[in-house]
């Protein structure tokens, strides 16, 4: 039985087909035009550069929306960043009423130390102000050693 139907499913478009070849033979045979080959070409092109200008057209509206993220941005603040080395930083982010320091390099970020109360205010965070109070908590100094020549 799978057999017979397997057969006639192969079979069944033939009559189809048949009949599209006797249309083609009857437009050849009785003078009618092939389609215009330049016509199709500009036509194509046409659509494809309406469908390039409609994916250019949502990215750029994607980009002025902010990328629709659709979440709120309030909960984690971006503090300040300082630039370490040319690949690495070091970021103070808000979360809640906390403040975490992270090291940030291209392969790995990393909790360096959390604050129990916040270190900066992140309304009116101020670099130098940042820098003064992060080299309080670390006790390093951020600025060159003095020459003595």
């Amino acid at each position: 039985m799978a057999r017979l139907t397997g057969w006639l499913l192969l079979w069944a478009p033939l009559p189809l087909l048949a009949e599209e070849t006797a249309k083609a033979g009857e437009i050849a045979t009785s003078g009618g035009r092939a389609p215009d080959t330049v016509a199709t070409i500009l036509s194509l092109g046409a659509g494809l550069l309406a469908v390039v200008a409609i994916i250019y057209g949502c990215a750029w509206l994607i980009r002025r929306m902010g990328g629709m993220t659709g979440m709120n941005n309030n909960a984690i603040k971006v503090v300040s960043v300082l630039a370490i080395g040319a690949r690495e930083r070091i970021a103070l982010v808000e979360v809640g009423q906390q403040q975490i320091l992270l090291g940030i390099t291209p392969s790995t970020i990393r909790t360096l130390h959390v604050f129990d109360e916040p270190v900066v205010d992140a309304g009116n965070a101020g670099s130098s102000d940042f820098a003064r109070k992060l080299q309080s908590m670390i006790g390093k100094s951020w600025s060159a050693p003095e020459r003595k020549d």
